[in-house]
């Protein structure tokens, strides 16, 4: 089937503009939160639900999606656009209503459910304009997700003490690029289903090679949210030894920004790699490194900050690349009008981990410190490499 390439590379770089704009939202209320815990009397239970709400929104945004087909019955640029605006508009309820009370944190949550209609919904666009460079695809939209998660970060640093520039410039951002999206081309192996298919979920389990990248699904997830969530926060505790507190601040947020942010170079990377190694050893490889490096992230905690940043940085240019190959292998054992269902299926079972890893984090680092948790999400990437090693045999 014949593609225009620059067609094709046009649509694609609109998709991932309105990627990163749209998933700018989801570290905000983390980001910060040190700004909001100054100004408002914040509990902890609110703290942690501001963020917490966003993974559980995700979750059931993703299993209605999935089960309504919504991804492969309807033109997937409309449904990015309208939950891409709709997620701006709740995010700057921030400005409005009291950080911290109910109706804010209901707002997180509706910004998770909205978020849903934003990531896999993109994946489904990404998948339909390619098969043999599907790898590279999903790897520059993760990229794209990515640099979006990390923006909040910058915004953060880049907003000082006021927190509500940052939350603005993200909302507009996000509004933005749900209207950037109509301008994107649905690529020659777009599928629609033709009605809605509640039983295509069940295709997880009776197909041996889904279940398995699910599995490694799983194990990748296990410790990206729980890094990327809570890293901004160890990095400053780890840097205070060694320099005055506003200053550790500044600096764990320039580094947890940098470290979210090579997941994403490592994505693309990793992605034009994969079509030719295969997605499964990709997948392998970046699992042992970013286990790897979570232990030695462990180790160095505390010590030189030169050794500490080093040690991160690989982590986190290593913790991301594994993630399109998975969802990168879920459209290719897929029939093409399930695909969008699967992988918002997937992507909703693996919120569901994070919001128990997310949450579990700072209670942990209470009973065994930062470096104690950073061993433990080592045992996430070493559950995924079983579950590729079982693919492969396939």
């Amino acid at each position: 089937m014949p593609t225009d390439f620059h067609g094709k590379w046009r649509s694609l770089s609109l998709l991932m503009l309105a990627e990163i704009a749209g998933m700018s939202l989801w570290f905000m209320s983390a980001a910060i939160l040190p700004d909001l815990t100054r100004e408002f009397a914040i509990s902890d239970f609110a703290q942690a639900a501001l963020s917490s709400v966003v993974q559980i929104g995700f979750v059931v945004g993703a299993v209605v999606s999935a089960l309504f087909g919504l991804a492969d019955r309807f033109d997937p640029r409309r449904v990015f656009a309208i939950c891409a605006i709709l997620a701006a508009l709740f995010n700057s309820s921030l400005l409005v209503f009291e950080p911290g009370g109910p109706v804010t944190i209901f707002a997180r949550f509706a910004t998770g459910v909205l978020l849903a209609g934003v990531y896999p919904v993109g994946m489904k666009i990404a998948v339909g304009w390619g098969q043999k460079d599907r790898g590279l695809l999903v790897g520059t939209l993760v990229g794209a997700l990515t640099f979006g998660s990390a923006a909040p970060h910058l915004l953060a640093l880049l907003g000082g003490a006021d927190w509500r520039w940052s939350l603005t410039v993200a909302s507009i951002a996000s509004a933005g690029g749900g209207v950037l999206c109509l301008f994107v081309g649905l690529g020659p192996f777009h599928a629609k289903a033709p009605r809605m298919k509640i039983k295509a979920i069940f295709t997880a389990w009776t197909n041996r090679k889904i279940r398995y990248a699910y599995a490694g699904y799983l194990g990748h997830m296990w410790e990206l949210y729980a890094m990327w969530a809570w890293i901004g926060v160890a990095l400053a505790v780890s840097f205070s030894d060694h320099m005055p507190q506003e200053n550790a601040l500044s600096l764990a947020r320039l580094i947890a920004f940098l470290t979210i942010a090579a997941g994403g170079v490592a994505s693309i990377l990793a992605g034009l790699a994969a079509d030719r190694v295969g997605k499964a050893n990709i997948a392998i490889l970046a699992m042992a490194v970013s286990g790897s490096a979570a232990l030695a992230s462990a180790v160095s905690f505390g010590g030189p900050v030169w050794l500490t940043v080093f040690c991160v940085l690989v982590w986190g240019a290593a913790i991301l690349p594994d993630s399109a190959q998975f969802s990168a292998l879920v459209a290719d054992y897929a029939e093409p009008d399930q695909a969008g269902s699967l992988m918002s299926f997937q992507t909703a079972l693996g919120f569901a981990l994070t919001f128990f890893t997310v949450q579990l984090t700072p209670l942990g680092a209470e009973l065994i410190g930062w470096p104690g948790v950073f061993a433990l999400m080592a045992i996430g990437p070493a559950l995924g490499i079983l579950g590729m090693m079982r693919l492969r045999r396939l």
